[in-house]
């Protein structure tokens, strides 16, 4: 198996880079916030609402899903999207810790 340069850091600071990566993405951001706006959104929405291809919104929402950010529900052939509330305030908790470390860092 190879090294991986994740061994390199920290969790908390790998676990920064991967929320910070998937939110580095203005697709993602749309998504998400459109995912936020109307609970139980389908694929074929977002392709609606972003203008972007369903394989495209497809690897997006994989990406998304990477960090736990989404629930999913089945609704016959259709999966539908609505974002994990709990998921999303650790995700805002890490990064906001980071970025208030850092300050106090510099004021040091």
């Amino acid at each position: 198996m190879g090294f991986s340069k994740k061994q390199l850091f920290n969790a908390s600071q790998n676990q920064v880079a991967s929320f910070t990566k998937v939110l580095g993405h203005p697709a993602r951001i749309a998504m998400i916030q459109h995912i936020s706006e109307n609970k139980d959104c389908n694929c074929n929405a977002l392709v609606e609402k972003t203008g972007l291809s369903q394989p495209t919104i497809s690897q997006h929402l994989g990406e998304i899903r990477k960090i736990g950010l989404l629930k999913q529900k089945v609704k016959g052939k259709n999966l539908f999207y609505s974002i994990d509330l709990d998921q999303l305030n650790e995700c805002r908790r890490v990064v906001n810790d980071f970025f208030v470390k850092t300050q106090v860092n510099c004021n040091k």
